[in-house]
């Protein structure tokens, strides 16, 4: 029935924030959005369809990641991206996952989501 994950949404409590991080950041673009009668944004990957849609006109819940603990997004070049985040000065944890060898880096939004990007085993940090 399922036959993949189409995207995630994000209540952006800083607009401009939000959009370095996960444009400026991450390298997601933004993209065509219809008109829905309120403020947001879609970002896209390299796919023709949005992996994120973020809402900028809703009040940011006390509980930040409520029952959802993190986004995965799958990446390359992983010593690019790691340089972007020492750049930035954005904390980060990076981590090799046992067994399958794949390199997970992880990380908040700044909006308290927690993001993974995950990266080929055969990549060297």
């Amino acid at each position: 029935m399922i036959v993949g994950m189409n995207h995630f949404t994000v209540i952006a409590e800083d607009q401009k924030k939000t959009l370095d991080f996960y444009v400026g950041l991450l390298g997601l673009a933004v993209g065509h959005r219809p008109e829905l009668g309120f403020p947001g944004a879609w970002l896209y990957g390299e796919s023709p369809q949005a992996v994120l849609h973020l809402y900028f006109d809703r009040p940011v819940p006390a509980q930040r990641a409520g029952v959802i603990d993190h986004m995965a997004f799958t990446a390359r070049d992983l010593r690019a991206v790691k340089a972007r985040f020492d750049r930035s000065g954005t904390k980060y944890e990076l981590r090799q996952q046992a067994g399958a060898g794949t390199w997970q880096l992880f990380c908040h939004d700044p909006n308290g989501a927690k993001v993974e990007l995950d990266f080929d085993a055969s990549e060297q940090p």
